[in-house]
């Protein structure tokens, strides 16, 4: 649908639509905000399926990478007493290796989405950063990923690749 130069395509009403399901599961399911869901979802959303399922295997992939990562982090920085100061170098540091490891498997896609998963579990800005909180950020990722994966596969793709 085009109004003048804007339109609406089929990419942007699967974007809504999947933020739309990420809020409806997390409030039906007491899962709390759908925040990282959502733009799970919006970013593994591709033009076809084909793409997506590739983007979301990635994301996954550095989803887990991140995560894990950020459970190694978590376990030093319980272990250390100066909190300020292993935030300081292992942080970094643990970005460094994130890289590295996405590299050396060839996930170049998912490296982005790896240290954001390492960043928000660890420097989590509420201040929780337990083993729990760390599960459940990267359960949201997987929650919006599969919302992506199932629009994809159930909504009909368009003819139109410049959406």
């Amino acid at each position: 649908m085009k109004l003048g130069r804007f339109r609406i395509g089929m990419r942007t009403i699967k974007s809504s639509l999947a933020v739309m399901i990420c809020i409806l599961l997390f409030h039906f399911f007491n899962r709390g905000e759908a925040m990282i869901a959502a733009l799970a979802a919006v970013f593994s959303l591709r033009q076809d399926m084909p793409t997506t399922l590739s983007f979301a295997r990635s994301r996954v992939l550095g989803n887990i990478i991140g995560g894990v990562a950020a459970l190694l982090y978590l376990f030093i920085q319980n272990l250390m007493p100066q909190s300020f100061l292993v935030e300081l170098l292992f942080v970094p540091l643990t970005v460094a290796l994130v890289i590295v490891l996405s590299d050396g498997i060839n996930n170049h896609a998912g490296i982005i989405s790896a240290i954001a998963t390492l960043l928000l579990i660890s420097l989590n800005p509420l201040g929780d950063r337990s083993f729990a909180f760390a599960f459940q950020r990267i359960l949201d990722t997987f929650i919006g990923t599969l919302v992506a994966v199932s629009l994809n596969y159930f909504i009909p793709l368009t003819t139109n690749k410049n959406e």
